[in-house]
């Protein structure tokens, strides 16, 4: 199982830099993990529109799935148009994102497939394990399983028990960690720390912590170092092109 970063950035892309967004592949299969701003031009550095395979949405907030648009553009708008996309969301995520263009424009591009939070469902080798964690708006965290590896992606979460159940002795966790070492009261429960991430990784037993959604010019050098405190394993922060291997 490979994951390569698109982007990391919370809230908007930083120059040069695009918002939430992975690239998960196994045997051949490509499934794109959230598309928020600016991800359309880092995966098309990596594969052509109408070689995805599907796209997984954790949440409705623009920064992770604005550029769902562009991309069904790209794969219905050519003389010769890509099949049917399925992308998996909660009810009513991309209603505001699928509204972009005039109604019935994409409805070829795209299979639907909503899902509720704590469904277990296949998308081509995955096993996709669900679980709604806290945010300001519905958000399905996902455990990917794929030859007795997993990958965790929390989306945007507040820290609490449901993480570290989903994250149980996973192999590689992408944790949202906004800020680095305090949450504003503003946000306090509905958006993560590094120090929270780092807190949680360990109480879950991951291998390694990739921290993603920094606020735009967040060092991630001391995004990095107060996950260490709390946290002894592996530490990388989501910049576009990193990749991971899973054996």
């Amino acid at each position: 199982m490979r994951l390569t970063v698109l982007g990391g950035c919370g809230a908007w892309p930083e120059p040069g830099q695009a918002c939430s967004g992975f690239l998960v592949e196994q045997d051949g299969f490509r499934l794109l993990v959230d598309a928020g701003y600016a991800t359309l031009p880092r995966l098309l550095t990596h594969i052509a529109a109408d070689e995805l395979d599907a796209v997984y949405i954790t949440h409705g907030h623009p920064d992770h799935c604005a550029d769902l648009n562009p991309l069904l553009r790209a794969r219905a708008l050519p003389d010769k148009p890509a099949p049917p996309l399925p992308v998996y969301a909660l009810p009513g995520a991309l209603d505001a994102v699928l509204a972009l263009d005039r109604p019935g424009m994409l409805d070829p591009a795209i299979m639907l497939t909503p899902f509720e939070a704590g469904d277990t469902f296949e998308i081509g080798p995955f096993t996709a394990r669900t679980a709604l964690l806290p945010h300001f708006v519905p958000n399905a965290g996902v455990r990917l399983t794929a030859n007795d590896r997993a990958i965790v992606y929390t989306g945007d979460a507040g820290p609490g028990p449901a993480t570290v159940e989903l994250a149980r002795d996973a192999d590689l966790l992408v944790a949202e960690a906004t800020h680095a070492e305090e949450v504003p009261e503003s946000a306090r429960g509905m958006l993560s720390s590094a120090r929270d991430a780092a807190d949680q990784a360990t109480a879950a037993g991951v291998r390694s912590l990739l921290l993603t959604h920094l606020w735009p010019g967040t060092d991630p050098y001391t995004a990095r170092a107060a996950a260490r405190a709390g946290y002894a394993g592996g530490i990388g922060v989501a910049t576009p092109g990193l990749s991971f291997d899973l054996p």
